[in-house]
């Protein structure tokens, strides 16, 4: 027997804990997940980080930003494995996730102490659906847990962009900063400033390009597409604005090596528009087609950390 429990009723239940919110992303054509919980201390954030790179099972790689624990993991099931864990340590790890529809589902399984973090806190955090316990479950303590939870099924979209402003007036970075944090729909997750190759003649002052990142309900997607080539376009000082749109989890390795060329290599709008077709970026001309290498290379140079920041000459 199972019992279900909504947000509000695990939160009655075991008192309002810590977690201010559960994001989670499928990519089927991979077959990958990623989840993101965001927490108000750091400290709840990087216990769970280490009990559950400990632990194995569906997460294959984990790491905080600040208050936040991202988690990638397969689409599927394995095996959570405790390690030294015990009734003295404790322990907490993710057993499978599955998409049902638009429903994602993660089986989580806690020891002890650590059990209060999957068991009570995780499942009333903002964008939990509902969560399934054993009918006899209990948290903390020596207690072992497994509980599922379900997160509505949302995908990640990137938006890449470049040339919006002159010499004279505007700033890219600032523009998408401002675009993301005023979204109507969807998760704002992330901004990036990626350096191009300074070389440029056209640039204006630096050569970068910016991208933007959210968590979405497919359903969703279009109004999101919509909002962002609106703000854009009504928003940038450049008769030369071009935006790129990538839908998925894994950017393309052919998409990443042009980014890297982009930060070497003066590069054509021709080649740019072979990339993205290749790859699946969608190519928005906004007011021009320049930008369009930048906002090729601001996707392909989303998820590389400080690299997206600098040149290759820094990281040598």
């Amino acid at each position: 027997m199972t019992v279900t429990l909504k947000p509000d009723e695990i939160a009655l239940k075991h008192g309002k804990l810590f977690c201010r919110g559960v994001y989670t992303m499928v990519d089927e054509r991979n077959g990958v997940a990623r989840i993101i919980e965001e927490c108000s201390a750091k400290g709840p954030v990087e216990w769970d980080a280490v009990n559950r790179k400990r632990a194995g099972g569906a997460i294959t790689d984990i790491r905080v930003e600040g208050t936040t624990l991202i988690m990638d993991t397969i689409i599927g099931e394995r095996v959570v494995n405790w390690g030294p864990a015990s009734k003295d340590l404790g322990g907490q790890g993710l057993k499978s996730l599955s998409v049902e529809g638009d429903v994602v589902r993660t089986t989580w399984v806690g020891l002890a102490g650590a059990s209060v973090g999957i068991g009570a806190c995780l499942p009333q955090g903002p964008g939990t659906i509902e969560a399934e316990y054993p009918e006899d479950a209990k948290v903390g303590g020596a207690h072992r847990i497994e509980v599922t939870i379900s997160t509505p099924r949302m995908i990640r979209v990137i938006f890449g962009v470049d040339d919006t402003d002159t010499k004279e007036s505007g700033a890219s970075w600032v523009l998408m900063l401002k675009c993301g944090r005023s979204a109507p729909v969807g998760h704002f997750l992330q901004h990036k400033i990626v350096q191009l190759n300074p070389a440029v003649k056209e640039k204006t002052t630096q050569c970068v390009a910016v991208s933007i990142s959210f968590a979405v309900q497919e359903k969703d997607f279009p109004a999101l597409r919509d909002f962002v080539i609106r703000f854009v376009k009504e928003n940038t000082v450049s008769a030369q604005t071009t935006l790129a749109v990538f839908k998925g989890l894994k950017i393309p390795e052919e998409l990443q090596a042009y980014g890297l060329a982009a930060k070497r290599q003066i590069l054509t709008n021709e080649g740019a528009r072979e990339t993205a077709k290749d790859t699946g970026v969608e190519l928005v001309e906004i007011t021009g087609s320049r930008g369009t290498i930048g906002a090729v290379a601001g996707i392909a140079c989303h998820d590389m950390g400080l690299e997206a920041a600098g040149l290759p000459e820094d990281f040598e």
